[in-house]
């Protein structure tokens, strides 16, 4: 929906809320031109419920709103006297159109001051958990969100099994774009595997202001730019997920909006100078590995390998009789070079020229590869490019999935939105997103580039880390970015949290004498 239709919707939901409770707002002693204001209707509806004032805000707040306006629907009908399990029902069955009953058809009279104490054991459990949830989607939207890393695309950074809190208010809080989805889960309900969302009506993308800017070798979470994934195994080109609904990825930002990017024999180069990662990251890569001398069984290989942390994804090729390691580092690969039972270790890497027919931009004209990529420019809002039959594959994306623009061509001539042009003026930033992991991760050398609207967050803390049998108790509260030793911060956590608990304990004493 366009900023003009929302505008459309708002304003006759206004006309709705006033016709079916300008009587209402009578009663309670309020003028009928109130129902009818926008905002503050709301606010006179809440001093008419009693509850705060800040309670409207919480009405305009995506996704928190489905919550709130069932509340407000029956907290409405109780406060005319509407008290029991028949009039809260109907409250919600009707989506609060109950109020058009007590409006017209009845004789209700307005109770000030009610008390908004739960009357049951039940309701008060009720109100609990409506508050928690309330709290906790507000964090998770607007804050931090929790992430696991599924894959081992950034591994010796992040490891699989890594538990992550990832700053929403870094890069600025997204707005939630799916106005009608449930809570504090992504694209699909645990348990019973059903989508958690409508497609529509979908809110325009905006986003809060943030305090820093995605820099250069930043881990970055984002939504992954060509999901058409119906769940993790099924895919459908088809099959349309709003831009917040895609699946979440993570991996490192090499190049920023404005650079020129460029792959040679694995390394990233940015504008002619290799990239340098800080010291806690580590590049992998893919090897052939022989062994020598007395090697009696597989499980021998798999002791030896693993001193050298290379025993992940490792595998046998018959035909050439090696190993394959599918990632590790340069300097594991150094020491494991001295051991006497292995014979070579030879890096698998591609050759210039020979074209992956897998790799970005997916076009003939392109001799590239994992490993010899390259030069591509990274489009940068407000800067504008000169289109040729030449370079359209690399921005065609860009043009017309994440920029929204009609775009043909016709021989060497190419139109936008009806337009014969050569030149583009893009009107967002886009970053490149790859994996430490260089010859297993699908990243922007398979899809591209990745548009800033899909940008989540930052991951800040690793809170927790499971190897899938025990805990790794030294990643427990570590952070992710940064230089030197990881250092954990668990035992300094659970003083803190100790000592919270201690004066709560106390003060809770304190108060009942």
């Amino acid at each position: 929906m366009t900023f003009t239709e929302w505008f459309i919707f708002f304003f006759v939901i206004q006309i709705i809320h006033g016709l079916g409770t300008w009587k209402l707002y009578i009663k309670a002693g309020r003028q009928a031109w109130e129902a009818f204001v926008p905002v503050y209707n709301a606010v006179i509806l809440m001093k008419i419920i009693n509850r705060p004032w800040w309670w409207t805000i919480l009405l305009f707040v995506p996704i928190v709103n489905l919550i709130m306006f069932p509340v407000v629907w029956v907290e409405t009908a109780r406060s005319f006297g509407k008290n029991t399990t028949t009039d809260t029902v109907l409250a919600l069955v009707t989506l609060g159109f109950y109020n058009y009953y007590l409006n017209y058809f009845t004789d209700v009279q307005h109770v000030k001051d009610r008390s908004l104490h739960p009357k049951s054991a039940a309701g008060d459990w009720i109100s609990s958990i409506l508050f928690a949830i309330v709290a906790a989607t507000i964090v998770h939207t607007y804050f931090i969100q929790p992430f696991t890393i599924p894959t081992s695309s950034l591994e010796k950074t992040l490891l699989v099994g890594d538990f992550l809190f990832v700053s929403k208010f870094h890069y600025g809080a997204r707005l939630p774009m799916t106005t009608v989805a449930a809570p504090m889960v992504h694209d699909t309900i645990p348990f019973v595997k059903v989508k958690s969302y409508l497609s529509k009506p979908e809110l325009p993308y905006m986003r809060l202001p943030g305090f820093q800017k995605i820099k250069r070798n930043d881990i970055v979470v984002f939504n992954w730019p060509v999901d058409t994934m119906l769940d993790m195994r099924h895919t459908d080109k088809h099959y349309y997920k709003p831009i917040d609904k895609k699946t979440n990825y993570v991996k490192r930002a090499v190049g920023l909006p404005g650079d020129s990017l460029s792959i040679k024999d694995g390394y990233v180069y940015i504008n002619g100078k290799q990239n340098v990662l800080n010291d806690r990251a580590r590049i992998q890569f893919s090897y052939d590995i022989t062994f020598q001398g007395q090697i009696a069984s597989n499980a021998q290989v798999y002791e030896i390998l693993k001193r050298f942390d290379m025993t992940d994804g490792l595998g046998y090729d018959q035909q050439t009789e090696k190993w394959i390691i599918p990632a590790a580092t340069e300097e594991a690969v150094a020491r494991a070079k001295n051991h006497p039972n292995i014979a070579s270790i030879e890096i698998r890497k591609d050759s210039m020229g020979n074209r992956d027919a897998g790799i970005f931009p997916m076009n003939s004209a392109y001799n590239w590869n994992n490993d010899y990529f390259g030069t591509l420019y990274i489009p940068q809002k407000g800067k504008t490019i000169t289109l040729t039959p030449e370079n359209l594959p690399l921005y065609k994306r860009v043009i017309s999935a994440y920029e929204g623009r009609d775009l043909s061509v016709n021989g060497n001539q190419i139109s936008i939105d009806g337009q014969v042009t050569n030149q583009y003026t893009f009107t967002q930033d886009y970053y490149w997103m790859m994996g430490d992991n260089r010859h297993n991760s699908q990243d922007s050398r398979v899809w591209g580039f990745v548009p800033f609207d899909h940008v989540v967050g930052k991951p800040v803390l690793v809170w927790m880390s499971w190897d899938g049998k025990f805990p790794r108790w030294e990643r427990f509260f570590t952070t992710v970015g940064g230089n030197g030793k990881l250092v954990s911060y668990l035992i300094p956590v659970l003083i803190l949290i100790g000592l919270l608990f201690g004066f709560n304990a106390w003060r809770k004493r304190r108060a009942t004498k």
